[in-house]
């Protein structure tokens, strides 16, 4: 396990429990307390004295250092024909080991479709979750679902050429929610709203819960899906006079959401018309 942070423990931990053999590790200058809590008795190593010792190499570092530190280890001779190399990274392709496969080994992506903040939060999601796997033939495919349900996630294979789009499908799901979020929580204190993380916790756990229950155009509401102009305009006058770095980002999702409103069949011309006179006055 070559990046023992929170993915790459949290595979090893889950992969170990599934008997699987771990034999070494590493990492950066927190490696050694991380693995003595998670994996205490797996030796701590240099990348490439790692990847000496198993079948399977994961690559679990971030992506702009998978090319460098895999590099590394290739020219360490420590890759062997056969070897399997797997990455965890959604973005990156298979094109990202091609040292790896130069060198005679099998290149493979796993990526779990999870939100792992910290280490142990990562052991319980994982198991549940979905993984995308790509590799170069059905015999990757087939290690990269086993894998998969070793670590309790069920999987799904994912083309090489469609990565980058699966990772921005990634972004917008979690992370754009998260920045979101961030703004909101900013705009409830700024109006008064006490404790506004509980306060929108129920709104925002209902809403995730309606997605998954009836799709996106069916659990949209607010005032882009009803045309609602005025409440826009409103809206907008209260972002310019206390929140004006926010301005760009409400109209920039007024306009998906009234895209998602009209593609769905709940939104009139007229209506979308209304509402797209007043974003213009703020473009």
């Amino acid at each position: 396990m070559i990046g023992a942070g929170r993915v790459g423990t949290a595979f090893a931990v889950l992969l170990g429990r599934a008997g699987h053999t771990i034999v070494a590790v590493a990492g950066r200058d927190a490696t050694p307390a991380r693995a003595a809590i998670w994996l205490p008795g797996i030796p701590v190593l240099e990348p490439h004295a790692a990847a000496r010792l198993g079948e399977l190499v994961v690559l679990a570092v971030p992506d702009d250092a998978t090319e460098y530190v895999l590099r590394a280890v290739v020219d360490a001779g420590a890759i062997a024909p056969g070897m399997w190399v797997l990455h965890t990274s959604g973005a990156l392709g298979l094109d990202v080991l091609e040292p790896a496969r130069s060198a005679g080994g099998r290149p493979l992506a796993l990526h779990p479709l999870q939100t792992l903040p910290d280490v142990e939060r990562a052991i319980a999601s994982i198991p549940g979750c979905t993984m995308a796997v790509t590799a170069d033939d059905e015999v990757g495919s087939s290690l990269g679902a086993s894998l998969a349900l070793d670590l309790g996630a069920t999987s799904f294979r994912l083309a090489e050429e469609h990565r980058s789009l699966y990772h921005a499908a990634a972004v917008f799901a979690s992370n754009h929610v998260v920045a979101t979020s961030a703004v909101a929580e900013r705009l409830f204190r700024d109006a008064g709203v006490p404790d506004p993380l509980a306060a929108m916790a129920p709104l925002q756990s209902a809403t995730v819960q309606n997605v998954a229950r009836i799709g996106p155009v069916a659990a949209l509401t607010g005032p882009a899906v009803r045309g609602d102009a005025g409440t826009v305009a409103r809206n907008l006058g209260a972002l310019a006079a206390h929140a004006p770095d926010a301005v760009a980002a409400y109209v920039a999702m007024c306009r998906v959401a009234l895209d998602v409103a009209t593609a769905g069949g709940r939104l009139e011309p007229e209506g979308r018309a209304a509402v797209e006179e007043v974003l213009a006055a703020w473009s």
